[in-house]
C-alpha cells in the first residue's frame, strides 16, 4: 500500500500524519514546518486532523481513528496498555510494567513507550515518573507538559502540592 501523508499545524508545532489508506500508521512531531512537500491525503488523515483540532480545543477526550502502529509484539502489548489510560489520568512507568504482568520490565516498557509511532492518539505522554516528574518523551518534554495541560492533569497535580 502507498503511504499517505498530511502535515498540520498544532499548539505543539508541525505534525506529520502518515497512513496507509485504511489506518493511521504514524504521528510525528516536526521541529520545523516542511516546505515544498506535497501531501497525499486520505479520509483517515483528514479525520485525524479534525479530531486533533477538537482535542487541542478541549472539545474531545478520545479518538476514533483506526490505528496500525508498526512494532514488535512486546511494543504492541505496551501500546495496547497505553490505550487503556484514560484522558486526564497518568500512571508511572512502574505501574505500566505491573499492568503488563512483569514489575521487572520497567526499562523495556519505558523503551517501548518511547518508540510509540503514534503519539497523542496512543497516549504515551500519560506515563510519568514514580515521583510525578515528567521524564522521557520522544517529542520533547515541553510537548508532554503541554499535552498534560490540555488534559487538565498538571492543574490537578498543582493543586495537590
Amino acid at each position: 500500500m502507498d503511504l499517505h501523508t498530511l502535515h498540520i499545524e498544532s499548539p505543539l508545532g508541525a505534525i506529520r500524519l502518515s497512513g496507509n489508506g485504511n489506518a493511521l500508521t504514524e504521528l510525528s512531531f516536526l521541529d520545523e514546518a516542511p516546505t515544498g512537500v506535497t501531501d497525499i491525503e486520505d479520509d483517515i488523515l483528514q479525520e485525524t486532523a479534525r479530531q486533533l483540532t477538537a482535542y487541542f480545543n478541549g472539545e474531545r477526550t478520545s479518538f476514533s481513528i483506526p490505528l496500525e502502529p508498526s512494532g514488535t509484539l512486546f511494543q504492541q502489548k505496551v501500546w495496547e496498555e497505553l490505550l487503556r489510560i484514560p484522558f486526564g489520568a497518568t500512571i508511572s512507568y512502574r505501574e505500566l510494567s505491573i499492568r503488563l504482568g512483569d514489575p521487572l520490565c520497567i526499562r523495556a516498557a519505558a523503551a517501548a513507550n518511547g518508540k510509540n509511532p503514534i503519539g497523542i492518539l496512543i497516549p504515551c505522554h500519560r506515563v510519568i515518573g514514580s515521583d510525578g516528574s515528567l521524564t522521557g518523551y520522544a517529542g520533547g518534554l515541553w510537548r508532554k507538559e503541554k499535552l498534560l495541560e490540555v488534559e487538565g492533569v498538571l492543574r490537578i497535580q498543582a493543586r495537590l502540592f
